[in-house]
């Protein structure tokens, strides 16, 4: 797991060789999908100084129902953020429907090959200190874990999330663990993927393709997981109550300082925030057949150690 700093892109101009563009957007995608973490010092998107200050004068309560204030581009929805005033959650909304699409610009040539066939999922602000939250541990942030949604299961598709401290004085602090290969190895069959793998077959799971279409026709809610989407929220639970993991596991501090923009796979880079308050987050969902090599991801070697096909 390494944490690589990439300082020859830049925004509007993007790559400072042209030629090499391509080239370089691919090396981009092939060292996250090898697990690693790419750092830019410096917000590499259009994000003006009054949107930060609007941003940075936001104030919310802390509650257990909402870590943060979330924004879904593709219904332009703004969600878990409640004002006094109704133009301040309407200026909350341009901002994050303005930074939302900034960063899909960004990224459509910082990684350009994932963007043909990226889903453009949630984005999010973090106004809260992450320090001494008080929180359940299955919803804790520092706490390692590796990323699933219980409501958008993903099928083996990965979770490509872009984040900027817009803080100006203070990192966000990250703990890192070790390699999805590592970590699975150590703990997927104890954690139960066998057990899972064979929810394939399972009569209950044959039952819920059947009743699928008819749920989704009557508009009821019925996140179609495949065993994969199972076992990865099984396991971001596991993950969080294994205390010989969380204190012996391979890890080390990463302070990401204001102003700095990072993105990895969270589905496979376990991580844990510290400490940090005022941070912006973008999250994709990048399917197999848009990935530089689909056989890095999870669902490739977790049905390699299963023995059978998880989504």
């Amino acid at each position: 797991m390494a944490i690589i700093t990439v300082d020859d892109y830049s925004e509007p101009q993007g790559w400072s060789n042209s030629k090499s563009s391509a080239e370089r957007a691919r090396w981009c995608c092939s060292q996250l999908e090898d697990g690693h973490v790419l750092l830019l010092e410096r917000i590499p998107f259009e994000l003006s100084e009054t949107d930060l200050q609007f941003l940075r004068s936001q104030r919310q309560s802390d509650s257990s129902l909402h870590k943060n204030v979330s924004y879904r581009p593709l219904q332009d929805q703004l969600r878990g953020f409640a004002a006094k005033e109704s133009g301040e959650v309407e200026h909350l909304h341009e901002v994050m429907k303005k930074y939302s699409a900034q960063v899909a610009k960004f990224l459509s040539r910082f990684v350009a090959p994932y963007a043909p066939h990226w889903k453009l999922d949630f984005a999010s602000f973090r106004p809260l200190e992450e320090q001494g939250r008080d929180l359940p541990i299955h919803k804790r942030n520092d706490l390692l874990h590796v990323d699933a949604f219980p409501g958008r299961p993903t099928r083996g598709a990965r979770i490509l999330r872009c984040f900027t401290n817009i803080n100006p004085s203070e990192s966000r602090t990250w703990l890192i663990g070790d390699y999805f290969a590592e970590i699975a190895n150590r703990y997927a069959i104890d954690a139960g993927l066998k057990k899972f793998a064979r929810g394939t077959s399972a009569p209950a799971t044959i039952f819920r393709k059947l009743i699928g279409p008819l749920q989704r026709l009557v508009r009821i809610p019925a996140p179609d997981r495949a065993p994969y989407d199972e076992f990865m929220l099984h396991l971001h639970d596991y993950l969080k109550e294994n205390s010989q993991f969380q204190r012996e596991g391979m890890k080390y501090r990463v302070d990401f300082r204001p102003y700095s923009t990072w993105l990895c796979f969270t589905d496979a880079v376990p991580h844990a925030v510290l400490s940090g308050r005022l941070a912006l987050e973008q999250t994709f969902i990048i399917p197999l057949n848009g990935l530089v090599s689909a056989d890095k991801s999870p669902i490739r070697n977790l049905e390699q150690m299963a023995g059978r096909p998880l989504a």
